[in-house]
């Protein structure tokens, strides 16, 4: 029987034991399939013939406090635990030295669970296959989803981030986008990136031959923790470059910004974004946002925990060895009424 410790002192000594250095990838980490691999220590899921106990699981992500998308994943998973007699002590860094740290204190509290967001791979590598080593189950979210299997993940649970950007980038050109600004908040973070790089595969669209296009997608790299500092980037970008017909944001703050920027720069740009907030689904309502790509972050929160729950007890395994997809869905004038109530109670 694991027995939940205090994480937050836990945390405390790991981060003290580990100062001064920073968790990344290594070459020797051994990757564990958790599906075909006999020798996983996840390949049997723990029982200590109690199926009433209170479990206790973790989730440790990328995220900064008092973001609205990872508010709504932290509720998604905490509403789960009310409903699945489980405990989620949720932490957050969004450095990933920091980040390998919490995931550390998890594995060393023992816990029945740990739910991972993986912005950088590479660092957190040694911290997740140590604690599938040490017979913790894992559920990878959000980021990460091509070495979530490599690390010994149960599964993932979030959205294809190229399949999301194409889907986006085909929108924009059916809008009559041609040269589009992709604005990047987070430096080193991939999925961001691969966003990107799908939109410009969508934006270029099939030749004749059927041969996938690239379209013209330029990045911006911002600084969203300085939201005035973003409008300015944005708003002279457009200006140097006229020929700029479409922008695409990869978070609801910085599609605030790009709004403004669009207005005072003079641009008749449409705006498009990733991800929801009451002021996104308000942006579209008024007509100043084209869309939002909506990968529903709530379930990112809310199935990992079921998902651990129904393993710890019964020793299912969702989703087959595949992702599982949260999205992408896109939100434009025609569906917006059916999440508005909802982003506005911090649930969408």
């Amino acid at each position: 029987m694991r027995r939940s410790r205090s994480w937050p002192v836990v945390v405390a000594a790991a981060a003290l034991a580990l100062s001064g250095c920073t968790a990344g990838s290594s070459s020797e980490a051994e990757s564990v399939d958790p599906l075909n691999s006999v020798e996983s220590p996840t390949a049997t899921p723990p029982s200590d013939g109690d199926p009433d106990r209170r479990l206790m699981f973790a989730v440790v992500t990328h995220g900064t406090a008092g973001d609205p998308f990872w508010d709504v994943v932290k509720t998604g998973a905490e509403e789960a635990g009310a409903v699945n007699n489980a405990d989620v002590d949720y932490q957050a860094d969004p450095e990933p030295g920091g980040q390998a740290q919490l995931v550390d204190a998890a594995t060393s509290s023992e816990v029945d669970g740990l739910i991972v967001s993986m912005a950088d791979t590479d660092a957190l590598q040694e911290s997740i296959t140590a604690a599938v080593a040490a017979g913790i189950p894992v559920v990878t979210i959000n980021a990460g989803e091509e070495r979530s299997q490599e690390f010994g993940a149960l599964t993932h649970v979030g959205q294809s981030e190229s399949s999301a950007g194409q889907g986006a980038g085909d929108q924009l050109r059916n809008a009559g986008v041609t040269k589009l600004l992709c604005v990047i908040h987070e430096a080193g973070n991939l999925a961001l990136e691969e966003r990107c790089q799908g939109a410009a595969t969508g934006l270029g669209g099939q030749g004749t031959d059927g041969e996938q296009l690239v379209g013209n997608v330029r990045t911006l790299q911002v600084n969203a923790s300085n939201i005035a500092e973003t409008e300015t980037t944005i708003a002279s970008e457009l200006q140097a470059d006229p020929a700029i017909d479409g922008v695409l944001t990869l978070n609801p703050a910085v599609a605030a910004a790009a709004a403004d920027a669009i207005d005072t720069s003079g641009s008749t740009a449409p705006l498009a974004t990733f991800d929801l907030s009451p002021d996104v689904v308000q942006g579209i309502r008024d007509g100043q946002i084209l869309f939002a790509v909506d990968q529903q972050q709530y379930l990112q929160g809310y199935l990992p925990v079921v998902f651990l729950a129904l393993y710890a007890r019964n020793g299912n395994v969702v989703g087959g060895g595949q992702p599982v997809p949260t999205g992408p869905r896109y939100i434009t004038t025609d569906n917006v009424d059916t999440v508005e109530d909802l982003a506005s109670n911090g649930t969408r």
